[in-house]
């Protein structure tokens, strides 16, 4: 049990990194142009160097109700893991990690929400490049979202021994 525990606890941990990284990097979206490799993220447009995301007038929204997502999945993962820290040493025997695993699992709600609303509005849109492809955030994004899933469903079903 404490293997598995000590197991839940690691990937959480990398979730949230990953979290992190996807929400701050900006390769979201990679793209190649005639002064190199363009690359867009939530916040940035960065060629060499990097400037304010140009965004139309119709997708502002969308890319602020990303933004917003990405950042709360960060705030819910990070409680859902300090919920985990405070319930593992002050639940009884054979309680299960109810509260943990309802957060992670919004944390979870979050990451689809973001994720599901940049697929359908961004992508394959790079700014003044060609052959547009998705980068490594979105990727780390869609990993988190696997993840989250799946720690929440863990923490669902535990059971301290």
């Amino acid at each position: 049990m404490l293997v598995l525990l000590a197991g839940i606890f690691v990937v959480h941990i990398a979730t949230v990194i990953m979290l992190f990284v996807s929400t701050i990097a900006n390769v979201w979206m990679v793209g190649s142009s005639n002064f190199g490799t363009i690359s867009t993220g939530l916040w940035l447009l960065c060629n060499k160097t990097c400037s304010q995301l140009p965004v139309s007038s119709q997708d502002e929204a969308s890319l602020k109700t990303v933004q917003a997502f990405m950042i709360l999945s960060i705030i819910f993962s990070v409680v859902a893991l300090v919920l985990f820290i405070i319930q593992l040493f002050t639940l009884e025997k054979g309680k299960r990690f109810y509260m943990t695993g309802a957060v992670m699992l919004v944390c979870w709600m979050c990451i689809l929400i973001a994720v599901s609303i940049y697929t359908a509005r961004f992508t394959g849109a790079v700014a003044y490049s060609t052959n547009p492809h998705h980068g490594y955030c979105f990727i780390l994004a869609w990993i988190c979202f696997c993840f989250s899933f799946i720690i929440g469903i863990l923490y669902l079903v535990l059971r301290k021994k």
